[in-house]
């Protein structure tokens, strides 16, 4: 049967041959290399790769989207960390006559301690949480981007809220430790 002039082949004639073998794979594909030299002019062999290698490069786009999505979790976390920090830091500094009278009437560093990383841990929970509650409510749209994970893993809810929480307790700790070293006369003459 003749093939008629106005129609178009977008796929080209082409065979692969898959060899599967315990030998060196360097060696084996030098002996098809060199058995395909024997094959008739219009047989065309191009392109030995094992299957790893086809593997890995099916995956490259996919690895790449993968690695700049989590370099822009990484970010935003450096971010959040920073932006906390900030806060902390703006509190305390606006509170260090308070904490002066606090200190001045007793109160420990341990305590003020205490109260500036329950603020920043408050703050953080106010983040998180509502972080988890749209991460469920978007799983719909990250569904078909996972593998062997579900959406709503619980594991994974978990461990990414525990680290936010925690970044967010090293975040305030610092302007915590700050708030402990205030010197009370020193806040109380500055006022």
């Amino acid at each position: 049967m003749q093939r008629p002039d106005n129609v178009i082949s977008l796929v080209p004639s082409s065979t692969s041959v898959v060899i599967r073998t315990s030998a060196n794979t360097p060696g084996v594909i030098n002996s098809v290399r060199e058995a395909s030299d024997h094959l008739s002019k219009e047989e065309v062999v191009t392109g030995f790769a094992t299957v790893h290698a086809i593997i890995q490069s099916s995956l490259a786009s996919r690895r790449f989207a993968v690695m700049l999505l989590g370099s822009f979790a990484v970010l935003a976390l450096v971010l959040a960390a920073i932006g906390l920090y900030g806060v902390m830091a703006y509190a305390v500094g606006r509170r260090t006559h308070e904490i002066g009278i606090r200190m001045a009437l007793g109160a420990e560093r341990g305590a003020i301690l205490k109260m500036v990383v329950a603020k920043g841990l408050k703050l953080a929970l106010l983040g998180v949480t509502p972080g988890v509650i749209g991460a469920l409510g978007l799983t719909r749209l990250l569904s078909g981007l996972l593998y062997g994970v579900k959406p709503t893993d619980p594991v994974t809810l978990i461990v990414v809220s525990c680290v936010l929480t925690l970044v967010g307790l090293v975040a305030s700790y610092i302007p915590a430790r700050r708030a402990a070293k205030v010197d009370p006369v020193v806040a109380l003459r500055h006022e």
